[in-house]
């Protein structure tokens, strides 16, 4: 009886390191298949992952697609060690701990139905650290994109024709809901406010409403909002757009019409 009990305790044994090794990385799941080859790359980088068993770090190589965050042993690798679905989840900025700086985490918290339903969230997150705080928040940004883009979110970043395109389903638009409302807002209350678009407005308000917006949310501004912080988030909109809003001819000085503007004012 002896010996039988330790063949079934060897078992045990290797069967619980398999799987801590090989399952937690996709918590539970198989592994999964290599992504589609004509599934556009939107973000990759290196990223290190905490192990949701041992909680100690693995420094991966993750690759942000549709709907999917997979992660490589390195950049050389086809197939993926596993993949974080990203379908009703929430991405969050963790509070740096001055007793640990260097740490720069953010998590990805599984959800519902993928509508907004942040009330029905798992207890258990992805937690993943980056190499510094810039690249951390590009991350979360990026994340957010792809997340909330199918729900008028992510508009932050995002190509100004796909945000135009999406929000005329709700009615006649040339431009962004979050320009013709800084716009509207700034025309009525700050075109006679001292150093408009010079004075920065306050950070952890315009950080607030660029969450919001980036969440499919449609914050109003009121008669108490701070004229320079509306300034602040459509100068970060526009600064954040991956194509510029002026047409490259308009870069090059001297302009080709610079001749005909000084005969006119001649």
């Amino acid at each position: 009886s002896l010996r039988i009990f330790r063949m079934c305790w060897r078992t045990f044994c290797a069967s619980r390191s398999k799987s801590m090794v090989m399952g937690e990385l996709t918590r539970g799941s198989s592994r999964p298949s290599s992504p589609s080859l004509q599934e556009r790359a939107v973000k990759a980088g290196w990223l290190k992952k905490q192990r949701s068993i041992m909680k100690n770090w693995q420094l991966r190589w993750f690759v942000l697609r549709t709907d999917q965050l997979y992660f490589y042993k390195d950049e050389e690798e086809t197939k993926p060690q596993g993949c974080i679905p990203l379908h009703g989840c929430q991405v969050n900025e963790l509070t740096a701990n001055p007793d640990e700086p260097g740490r720069h985490l953010f998590e990805i918290v599984p959800g519902g139905t993928g509508e907004k339903d942040r009330s029905a969230l798992s207890h258990e997150a992805f937690l993943l650290m980056a190499n510094s705080q810039n690249d951390m928040e590009d991350w979360v940004k990026a994340i957010r994109r792809v997340i909330w883009a199918p729900f008028g979110g992510g508009i932050f970043g995002q190509h100004l024709e796909d945000t135009v395109q999406y929000e005329r389903k709700f009615g006649p638009r040339l431009a962004p809901l979050l320009v013709e409302q800084c716009v509207d807002f700034i025309r009525e209350q700050g075109l006679k406010e001292e150093g408009l678009f010079r004075m920065p407005g306050q950070a952890n308000l315009v950080k607030e409403l660029q969450d919001a917006f980036d969440c499919g949310d449609k914050p109003l501004f009121d008669s108490n909002t701070d004229v320079h912080t509306v300034a602040s988030l459509l100068k970060l909109y526009l600064r954040e757009l991956p194509e510029p809003t002026l047409h490259p001819l308009l870069w090059t000085w001297p302009h080709p019409l610079q001749k005909h503007w000084k005969t006119s004012s001649a």
